[in-house]
């Protein structure tokens, strides 16, 4: 049976299920994330209401009739646009302009209508339904084009293209229609997560979706890549014009370069409230300063029209992210030599040692320069910590301090550290911590190797403390239990982080982090 997945049509067995065509295709999915199933290309169509009629002088955007009474006439569109491509203009004069002919199975009328600017009518001339035209509407008229006896023929109104309409002659012709696909167009679409189901004859899938990037906006690019986990990224909002992912608002990114927010464009929002929040468009929006575009959907856009808030979406870039950090020498010399990058070296050159530090540090900038110089320390330098579930605000606001939420490695410096007292302090932001109440505190003791945060309920709230030894009066920070916010165990060697004086950074990295 005949199907198409993420856009290319296949055949496959009978029965087969969408577990059946991702692994005979392929595609890319990750496993959790939702796939987009159409049924076939009618239900997809039944609520398309515009189209774009391309001619070698530009292009002309209809609206259908949604009206009852022009239904048999839109249906007939539906069902036989296709057939007036590749056609002349047959004749323009300064009311009109007509398509054609097309044979269609319509019984003409000899009534005679007034019509409007704008109007979309098919017309059968001659009064035979082997001479159908379409005919559209430069100025008001009153005429008999022998319509069907539905809605004086009407069944679209021009919304765009007047001036190509204008300019159309006899020796100008018809390249191609094409329906406008919008938001509205998929909502009947199902959005599933069983791949057991089984598919049916002229079934369409969409596992993904794939963007391009804006070149000229290399910091919030990098923001988007941050936001994709695992080949996936987590639906925060939705709404009928854009979905938003929020997993990374907060954090302050410059405007860039600003464009119009179209369907299928791709924003982080750079001023205001949401400050970080990444934003894509299912409707046009306005131009606004305030949104930095980042890129743009190129296939999946039906994944986009059906997700809801908490869906995980499979996502492939067009561009591969140059991420560096976490990995060895060696995997980001591949990784560059791949992309045509030149990697040098600055430091340690082991080809097993971790990359801590990049320059540049953008994807984009790192390309336009054709080079990258990477610094790398001995894997066992790198503080591992596994985190908790259990204080989601402090573990945000330490992933904040320390690069954690956008990158794979992080740094913070050493604050506090006197020999033989067992505890290491670390800088923190004292406006960041306002909001760090108590969660995850300590009950009987701090276990050796914990790391953990002074909360609000201290005049030191943010400072961020390791302890290397077990104690059941004082936390990491060395504050009473309920002023401290355990986050985390330290899952490396650990014991030469207290032997570092003051001023000292310290690399991290999440123990289950994958670059």
């Amino acid at each position: 049976m005949l199907i198409k997945i993420n856009g290319e049509e296949m055949d496959v067995a009978d029965a087969s299920t969408i577990q059946d065509v991702i692994d005979e295709t392929n595609a890319p999915y990750t496993p959790g994330s939702i796939i987009c199933l159409i049924k076939g290309k009618k239900e997809l169509e039944k609520n398309i209401s515009k189209y774009k009629i391309k001619t070698n002088k530009g292009s002309i955007i209809i609206q259908l009739d949604e009206s009852e009474e022009a239904k048999p006439l839109v249906d007939v569109w539906k069902s036989q646009y296709e057939d007036f491509v590749d056609l002349d203009i047959r004749w323009s004069t300064s009311t009109e302009v007509a398509v054609g002919p097309i044979v269609t199975d319509m019984e003409p009328t000899s009534d005679e209508y007034k019509y409007f600017e704008g109007d979309v009518v098919l017309s059968l001339s001659s009064f035979s339904n082997e001479s159908t035209h379409l005919i559209m509407l430069k100025e008001n008229t009153t005429n008999v084009y022998s319509v069907p006896p539905y809605n004086k023929g009407i069944f679209a109104r021009i919304i765009g293209g007047k001036k190509t309409l204008d300019e159309l002659t006899d020796d100008d012709k018809v390249t191609g229609i094409e329906p406008i696909i919008e938001r509205s167009t998929t909502t009947d679409s199902a959005s599933v997560s069983d791949l057991s189901t089984v598919l049916e004859e002229g079934n369409e899938l969409y596992t993904y979706i794939s963007f391009n990037v804006d070149e000229d906006s290399p910091v919030c690019v990098e923001h988007l890549f941050s936001l994709i986990k695992d080949g996936r990224i987590k639906v925060s909002f939705d709404s009928e014009s854009f979905l938003g992912f929020y997993d990374l608002m907060g954090i302050d990114k410059p405007k860039e370069n600003t464009t119009q927010r179209t369907r299928g464009t791709i924003t982080v929002r750079n001023d205001g409230v949401g400050v970080g929040r990444l934003y894509v468009y299912r409707e046009n929006r306005v131009l606004t300063p305030n949104h930095t575009t980042v890129g743009h959907i190129v296939n999946g856009m039906e994944i986009i029209d059906i997700a809801k808030e908490n869906d995980f979406i499979t996502v492939k870039a067009e561009q591969q992210r140059l991420m560096l950090l976490n990995k060895t020498q060696k995997q980001a010399t591949e990784m560059l030599s791949a992309a045509g990058v030149e990697h040098m070296i600055d430091g340690l050159i082991d080809d097993d040692a971790i990359i801590v530090e990049q320059m540049p540090k953008h994807t984009i900038d790192i390309l336009k320069e054709g080079q990258v110089i990477t610094k790398a320390v001995k894997k066992e330098d790198i503080c591992s910590i596994k985190f908790v579930d259990t204080a989601p605000r402090s573990v945000r606001y330490f992933k904040y301090i320390t690069g954690l939420l956008e990158n794979p490695v992080g740094k913070i410096k050493v604050h506090f550290a006197v020999p033989g007292m067992h505890i290491v302090m670390f800088e923190g932001d004292k406006k960041m911590a306002k909001g760090l109440i108590p969660e995850n505190n300590p009950v009987d003791k701090v276990i050796r190797g914990q790391i953990g945060i002074t909360n609000m309920a201290s005049k030191s709230a943010g400072l961020i403390g390791i302890r290397f030894e077990d104690n059941s009066e004082y936390g990491p920070t060395a504050e009473s239990f309920d002023a401290t916010n355990i986050i985390g165990d330290i899952t490396s060697d650990y014991d030469y982080i207290e032997q570092l004086k003051e001023g000292v950074e310290v690399y991290v990295t999440e123990s289950n982090y994958e670059s």
